[in-house]
């Protein structure tokens, strides 16, 4: 039943699909046999045939509440009817300061100052200025690094393919790509790790390679190391035991900021608001977006250390402290759908169902372990991903056939390279779980 109201009619003609040039996708292949949705709400989509499909992403890991959750809509609509635009600079609407009070309040002890965008993309890129500009405001304008991490993912800014490690998304654009930026090593190596259930027990040492570029470069020259907590874009790469212990340690020895990019862990993912709480690892800035108010309006942001801001709090009062901002930061519809979210997890218990679920999920995702052609499974929190051994000179292409089975047969998955991950939002059953992965294996076994 529709909670909302009546659906929309389905379309009646065919969509003119020519002029629309969509973003990561095999544009002549998909307009040759589109994927149309038209309406969503819950774990289920309805495609332009009226089909029901269930939700195995989350949209794009970010509809964490599901689809079109009444109380955030409501909140939507009582906004547009009350405030529809302010400019951030200068002015400022009520709902920005609200919902930054409240994110501080969840945020990890210490870290307590938002600064909004509208996406992870920029939330990355805004971490990244503030963490150089908090150098230079300290005097120590010498700190002038970025430290990544090979196959980690930091959104699509120039500043977010830099520190990022995906190869595909850095090699067309490599003459633009931020000087004096290093990576460190990625901690997936199947030949010590392979099907490991939460978080593997190998390769925690992997942090110190850390240290190595430390003293390549001197720690003086080095402003901020970013990771994802959890690769959630390179097919839930999870890392290791001790890991990200020992990269806090060692960013704290030598006054190196260390950054979070929690735009896919955050809010429920794993079972905590933050991951930082789930790994009991506190950064100097998390980066956010997505599951911060269910996918509903675009919205991002950084969460920063209250020494860091109060670095920039210097000078004259009537000068402007971080010459940053976009025209949507903080958008009054965003925040208002943020607030409601935040209510929603919290009185609708979503990050309990998410630890309840976990174990599930775990023991459905690792049965399909000895499937054809699986060579890794792996997961942590509602995250998992299947690794298939590539065709010989069709990287990808096993994965993408699984995807469209999937798909045809009423299930949504992701696929990158020759990895299925799925992300389901926290209001999942364990029917539907056992549904998802049910499609993944006879799609594992159709295409083999």
């Amino acid at each position: 039943m529709n909670t909302l109201g009546s659906p929309l009619p389905l379309p009646s003609a065919p969509l003119a699909l020519e002029s629309l040039w969509m973003p990561f996708t095999h544009n002549r292949l998909f307009k040759k046999n589109p994927r149309i949705v038209v309406a969503g709400e819950g774990m289920h989509y309805t495609t332009q045939d009226g089909r029901q499909i269930l939700d195995g992403l989350s949209g794009l890991w970010c509809c964490n509440a599901g689809h079109r959750h009444p109380l955030i809509v409501e909140a939507v609509k009582q906004q547009l009817d009350q405030l529809d635009y302010a400019p951030p600079f200068q002015t400022q609407h009520d709902r920005a300061f609200e919902l930054a009070t409240a994110l501080a309040k969840i945020a990890p002890d210490g870290l307590d100052h938002v600064f909004f965008t509208n996406s992870g993309s920029e939330a990355v890129d805004t971490a990244l200025k503030i963490a150089l500009a908090y150098h230079r405001a300290r005097g120590d304008a010498s700190r002038f690094r970025l430290i990544g991490r090979a196959r980690g993912y930091h959104g699509v800014g120039f500043g977010g393919i830099s520190v990022g490690g995906m190869v595909a998304n850095r090699k067309a654009f490599a003459s633009a790509m931020l000087p004096g930026v290093d990576h460190l090593p990625h901690t997936h190596d199947l030949s010590q790790m392979a099907f490991s259930r939460g978080m593997p027990t190998w390769g925690g040492h992997l942090a110190e390679e850390l240290e190595k570029l430390v003293q390549l470069h001197d720690a003086s020259t080095i402003a901020a190391v970013i990771v994802e907590p959890m690769q959630g874009s390179a097919g839930v790469i999870v890392p290791p035991l001790g890991y990200l212990e020992r990269l806090r340690e060692i960013c704290t020895r030598h006054g190196i900021l260390l950054i979070f990019d929690e735009v896919i862990t955050g809010f429920g993912r794993l079972g905590n608001f933050f991951a930082a709480e789930r790994f009991g690892v506190t950064p100097d800035i998390i980066t956010f977006a997505k599951g911060v108010n269910s996918g509903m309006v675009p919205l991002g942001g950084a969460i920063v250390r209250r020494e860091i801001h109060e670095a920039f709090m210097t000078g004259p009062e009537h000068l402007v402290e971080f010459f940053h901002g976009y025209t949507y930061s903080g958008h009054p519809l965003a925040c208002a759908a943020g607030l409601a979210a935040l209510k929603v997890y919290a009185d609708e218990g979503l990050l309990a169902r998410a630890r309840a679920l976990e174990p599930v999920l775990e023991d459905l995702i690792h049965s399909l372990r000895d499937e054809p052609n699986v060579i890794d499974v792996r997961n942590l929190g509602l995250a998992a991903a299947v690794e298939l051994a590539p065709r010989a000179g069709e990287v990808s292409k096993r994965a993408m056939e699984i995807f469209h089975y999937c798909f045809d047969h009423g299930a949504m998955v992701r696929y990158v390279g020759d990895i299925i991950a799925i992300g389901p939002a926290l209001i999942a059953t364990e029917s539907e779980l056992e549904q998802i992965v049910a499609l993944i294996r006879a799609g594992i076994r159709r295409v083999a």
